[in-house]
């Protein structure tokens, strides 16, 4: 039996009160979805609205394409899936063998504070199952708590955009928050490398990666866990 995992994208196209667009970023999404494809895993594919998630437009320029990029670019089957994703409130995790959240801006908006998801992340968790999230995603895990009422991420190692990247991108001030401030308030414990390099960690069933450059290695070592 080929394992079943669930991608979860935003469905958030604002970048605050800004003009510009946001959404999930390419590579975040693309990178993990090529791994989980080759290892032979069935993918669904959700988001709030359902629907065509919005692409982060940035993503999509020349600057930040990648072998897994230009594989999404000549893709239609995956791009007819994502056309179609399923509405999240109706994925039971029952149904799958893990869970993992692409990021880009827009999960700060919709993802990071949403019921369904929360109480999706809880379950996955408490069955004793994976759960990935890259860059931005991993605001998913702020409010995801464990049976006692505890943050699941207090004195977890997690990782997750940092604030200088934040800085670097010119984003700060627009953000709703912080990623790696809040995971700290949290009481995670917050891991980082140089800005923009590769790094994902892994502790227990918490699997989180840095920034766009970590999104293969969340989706290699959530393959590793469930092919374990």
């Amino acid at each position: 039996m080929s394992k079943k995992i669930l991608m979860v994208l935003t469905s958030h196209d604002k970048l605050g009160d800004t003009d510009h667009k946001t959404g999930f970023w390419v590579e975040e999404f693309a990178a993990p979805y090529y791994v989980f494809k080759d290892a032979g895993f069935d993918i669904t594919l959700a988001s709030p609205l359902g629907g065509q998630p919005p692409i982060d437009p940035t993503s999509q320029l020349s600057d930040f394409e990648t072998d897994a990029t230009k594989r999404y670019d000549q893709d239609e089957v995956v791009k007819k899936e994502l056309a179609n994703t399923v509405v999240l409130s109706s994925v039971n995790e029952s149904d799958y063998d893990s869970v993992f959240y692409p990021g880009g801006h827009g999960p700060l908006w919709d993802l990071a504070y949403n019921a369904d998801s929360i109480k999706l992340i809880e379950s996955f968790l408490a069955a004793n199952k994976p759960v990935g999230a890259v860059c931005h995603a991993s605001a998913v895990l702020l409010d995801i708590k464990d049976a006692s009422g505890e943050f699941v991420i207090k004195g977890k190692a997690v990782a997750g955009f940092t604030n200088s990247e934040e800085d670097a991108v010119q984003l700060t001030d627009i953000v709703p928050f912080l990623v790696e401030d809040e995971l700290i308030k949290r009481g995670a414990d917050y891991q980082k490398v140089d800005d923009f390099a590769a790094f994902a960690v892994q502790d227990g069933l918490i699997i989180s990666g840095q920034n766009p450059a970590s999104s293969e290695l969340v989706a290699e070592k959530l393959v590793t866990h469930l092919n374990a």
